[in-house]
Order: C-alpha cells, then structure tokens, then sequence
C-alpha cells in the first residue's frame, strides 16, 4: 500500500511537534561544510534534470500497466535495468516468484428492482478485486444485501446467506482535504481488504465494495482483497461509487437483484525480480541507505501515479549522483520492488536475502505517495534522528519541503518489514488530496504527474539519500513502540 497536504497550521504545527519531541535530545555536533554544500548541488542539479521523466513517460506510455507475471511488467523491468546500467551502476535481478491474476470479463446489471418499469435493467461499473475468484460462465444472479459496517453485516447473518454482500462505507474526503489521505484510506480500505473474507465467512456468494477514493466519476478503483488461510474465496468486486449509491438508494425501497459476471483467473506463479542497482560508497560499500520505489502497477490504468512516480523518483537518484560524479561514504541502492500491488513478493525476497546482514541496512526510503507537490519528509526514526535530519529539511528550503512529519510504524509498504527489524525508515511527505480520485483507477495515466513535481522529489529524495549515506554514523535504530 501502497500520503498529504495540510493547511498552513496544520503544517507549522508538525514541523513544530518534530522539534518538540527532539527537544530532549543533545544538539547536532556540526555537519561537515563539504557535505552541506553538496546537498545544494544535489537538489540545483536535480530540478533541472528531466531523465526521471522519460522514464517515467516509458513506463507510462511506452509499456502501460504492468500487473505482476504480465509481458509489461517483465519489460519494465528490463528497461530500468537497461537504464541503471547505463548510469554505471552495479545491477543485480533478486529473483522473486510472483502472482499471475488475470481480470478477465467483468459485469453488472441490475435485473429487478423497486417500480422496474417493464423490460427494463440497468448496468453498472464495476472492476475485479484481485484475488477474486470467478463466477460461473453464466454468471451468477442473486439479491444484493447492502450494508454499512462489519457488525450490520454479523448482524444481518440470514440474509446474508446465498445472497451477494455490498459494502457501502464511502472514502472520507473530508479528511483528505485535511492532510489525513492515509488514514481515509485506511478506513474504506478495510472493507475492500478484509469485507470479501468476512462476508464469504457468513456464506454470501459474492461481495461488492463501493470504490475507495476520492473524485466520483463513475470510476471503479481496483485493488487486492485477502482471504484467510484455507478459505475459498468468491468472487469480489468494486462498484462505482455513484453506482454503490444508486444500489443502496434502491436497497432502501425494497429488494433488488443483481446478475454479476466476473472471470478472473490465477494461473501459476512466475518468475519475476526485484531491480537493485547500487552506487557503490567510497568508504564503506557494505553499507547501504535504500531509496525504493515498485515497479508494478494495477492493470486499468498505466500507473503513472502509482507507482511510476515513485520508482522514477527513486531511480532518479542513482542519475543525479552519476552526474555530479559524487559518491557517499557508503552505498546509495536503488530497488525497484517486484508485487506491491497483490502479494508483497518482492520485499519478502529482498528482507529474507539479508539473514545476518540486517545491520548493514542504515536507512530505508520509499515512495509510493504520487506525484503531488513535496511538503517534506515523514521519517519514522527516533527522537535523536529527527534533530540530525535537520541539514535535509534546510537543504530544501527553497523547494517548499520543510514539513518534518515523525511517525511510528510503517511508512511505505515495500520497506515495512525492514522497519519491524529496527531501520529507520523515510518517507517524501507530498500532497495527497487528490492522489486517491485516480488511485487503481482506468485514469491512473502521465496526465496526471506534473514533471515540475517529479522533479522536485528527485531532489528530496536525492538529498535524503546522500545525507544518510555520506554522515560519520548511520542514524541509530528504532525500538519496537512500547505496547503497554
């Protein structure tokens, strides 16, 4: 998973809240003059450099979506290699066994309702969750139950039975207009993750979820939903919002019937890799400061914004080091993660390749926030870290980046479990008020990045990486958060 504009109090009072909760720790020893200046050259060279934008226009429009076990997903990969190579830099394909989810046809129709005049049904958008399974070639066609939340779903049992489940909890743009993108995500997303599973578990033989995202032009948005070990799962879709709307309106007058068509398949998993490409240190090459972005994508849109943004970002750096001829004290490595978007494959192999070596790790970046305008950094490191990371948020000054946002727990999917081992893991804080009106959506496309952006984010992530890979000590690790 796959972050967020506050107003200006709003983001006074995190960068004041940062410093707050570094206030008792020791002030930062003095950063070396050299390294400071090379931070401004960092971010000068990377706001005039558009080679993070042609890849991204490659992934984008040259390859398209590019779901994992596609033909797109193995050309992007050997394009981003092709590219770091290019560069010089020193390129290894982690193998990676991923996923192979094929959407096939998708279909929804009304079929009776309230006041039906006569010969008449009407269709409805919707799109395959992944991991969804397959309805009968003749579809399936049944009574749809509408509900608001995981106890009516409990407590609606008996109808629940053999009849097709929808969730109707609406994403809250409320809240991402406020800067809390994530966290209406994470709302509405739990009924896409986890209401399949419930509702099978009661013996529904389908399950809808109203789309999780901002903007309502009857775009679908797409995504995985999980099963539990053992269980089968059935099939499971997102509606349109304005087409859960319509379905609850009817609901509410009396029963409504649906015929629902979905013919996904899993077929064997394939082979595929995660992209490392390493900018080797000039002192200690057996360190290493990650800056991470994934390579797969959804496969209605061209994932432009999710995630070609963060992986071109992310690559991007390994460009602006190459053309300033400027190596760190230790080792900047670019990955490009295989199977973010259904299954996580890609950091599972990644995390279990370092047995033993965990402690080499200094600091781990991702992006996978889109293309909005950089505010900063969100930095889940400790107390002490957060008065070291101050030189960064100085160095972007003159990009508009200096919200220092602390956070506990995961702040990028792909990096989570290197954060659970202790890493200190980073994030670039952007605008993401409107990220989820195109997120798994057909609309996911180029138009929607501003180069200006990407640009910008080249720079915040090239500084970070720099930073954390060219100071005396790496920044020391992250406790586990004290559950008591």
């Amino acid at each position: 998973m796959k972050r967020a504009l506050c107003t200006t109090v709003a983001a006074l009072a995190v960068v004041y809240c940062g410093l707050c909760a570094a206030a008792d720790t020791p002030p930062q020893a003095a950063v070396d003059p050299a390294i400071l200046a090379n931070l401004d050259r960092i971010r000068q060279t990377a706001i005039k450099s558009d080679w993070a934008w042609e890849l991204l226009e490659d992934l984008a429009d040259h390859i398209g979506p590019r779901l994992s076990g596609s033909p797109q997903n193995a050309a992007a990969i050997n394009r981003v290699a092709a590219a770091m190579r290019a560069l010089g830099a020193q390129v290894t394909l982690q193998p990676v066994k991923v996923p192979h989810w094929v959407r096939g046809e998708e279909q929804a129709e009304l079929t009776d309702y309230p006041a039906r005049p006569d010969g008449v049904t009407q269709r409805l958008r919707l799109t395959t969750l992944g991991g969804s399974s397959a309805t009968a070639r003749a579809g399936l066609e049944r009574r749809v139950i509408v509900v608001h939340d995981f106890n009516e779903l409990r407590a609606r049992a008996q109808e629940v039975l053999g009849n097709i489940v929808l969730f109707q909890v609406r994403f809250d743009q409320t809240l991402a207009d406020n800067g809390r993108a994530g966290a209406a995500y994470g709302q509405a997303g739990d009924y896409r993750f986890h209401g399949p599973s419930q509702a099978a578990s009661l013996g529904a033989v389908a399950a809808l979820v109203r789309s999780v995202g901002g903007a309502e032009y009857r775009l679908p948005h797409t995504g995985e939903t999980l099963w539990e070990p053992k269980q089968a799962p059935i099939p499971a879709a997102a509606l349109a919002a304005e087409d859960a709307d319509l379905v609850a309106r009817l609901a509410a007058q009396g029963p409504l019937t649906m015929r629902l068509l979905l013919t996904p398949e899993t077929l064997p998993d394939v082979d595929s890799f995660n992209v490392i490409a390493d900018w080797p240190g000039a002192e200690s090459a057996d360190q290493f400061v990650v800056v991470s972005g994934h390579l797969d994508s959804w496969d209605l849109g061209t994932g432009a914004t999710d995630d070609g943004v963060g992986v071109a970002a992310a690559a991007g750096v390994i460009q602006v080091l190459h053309d300033l001829n400027l190596r760190a004290r230790r080792t900047v490595r670019f990955i490009g993660w295989a199977n973010e978007e259904n299954g996580t494959r890609g950091r599972e192999a990644y995390f279990n390749s370092l047995s033993g070596k965990i402690d080499a790790q200094c600091a781990v970046i991702e992006s996978d926030s889109g293309g909005g305008h950089v505010l900063g950094l969100s930095a889940a490191v400790t107390k002490e870290s957060l008065i070291r990371l101050k030189p960064v948020i100085d160095a972007l000054a003159p990009l508009g980046a200096t919200v220092l946002d602390p956070r506990q727990g995961q702040v990028g999917t792909d990096i989570g479990l290197l954060q659970t081992a202790g890493v200190p893991g980073l994030a670039p804080l952007v605008d993401t008020r409107h990220y989820f009106d195109y997120h798994h959506t057909a609309a996911d496309t180029l138009d929607k990045v501003d180069p200006g952006n990407l640009r910008d984010q080249v720079a915040t992530l090239a500084v970070l990486a720099y930073y954390l890979a060219d100071t005396p000590a790496c920044l020391p690790r992250v406790p586990k958060p004290d559950r008591r």
